[in-house]
């Protein structure tokens, strides 16, 4: 893949974001992605307002036309294939402990959750953790067939370990790079890869 086109996919995934973010994401220097951004701005694909970058409509459209010739052998790679299906096996257990995260039952209704207890939130991060000790061998089967996805294991393992540490906004808080808010870029990523659309 050319550094063009990692810095715009990076950017779609994140949709608004940094040179720097967009640069770890897609495990790229981060001048490399700067001048890429600042191309893009000068053509008129991309737009950029106080440091944050954000592509175009058009440009989007042309960025998702091309995944098809980009990731075509991908896409036939059985392996690769395979560890994508187990993903979205596992991404409907996170999606129920997200809303267990979320909301909780009280009195037979579901209501936000204000973490105020704290036994319940500490057994829903222990169910995250079995969550990520089924997704770790699946991100390395994938990575394995494309290097840069490894990036998202080391931030999932972050995360986790952030939450399970006490500071339970990394369990989804989208103001950071969560688990939740991670997970939601790698199946982004993953979707874009193999050309489906995310199943809401």
């Amino acid at each position: 893949m050319t550094p063009r086109h990692l810095a715009y996919h990076g950017l779609a995934i994140k949709r608004l974001a940094t040179p720097a973010a967009v640069a770890d994401l897609v495990q790229l220097p981060e001048p490399v992605v700067a001048a890429q951004l600042a191309g893009a701005v000068a053509s008129g694909r991309a737009l950029e307002a106080k440091g944050g970058f954000t592509l175009t409509p058009l440009a989007r459209v042309a960025l998702e036309a091309s995944y098809g010739g980009l990731y075509g052998a991908i896409r036939g790679d059985a392996a690769f294939e395979a560890a994508y299906q187990r993903f979205e096996l596992v991404n409907r257990t996170l999606k129920q402990v997200v809303t267990d995260w979320q909301t909780m039952e009280l009195r037979g209704e579901r209501v936000a959750n204000d973490h105020g207890d704290e036994a319940y939130d500490q057994k829903v991060i222990d169910r995250l953790a079995d969550v990520h000790e089924k997704i770790e061998p699946v991100l390395r089967a994938l990575a394995a067939k494309l290097p840069r996805l490894g990036v998202y294991l080391r931030k999932l393992t972050e995360a986790l370990e952030r939450a399970e540490d006490g500071d339970i906004e990394w369990v989804s808080d989208i103001r950071r790079e969560s688990y939740h808010t991670v997970w939601f870029e790698l199946h982004e990523d993953l979707l874009r890869i193999m050309g489906t659309v995310r199943d809401e």
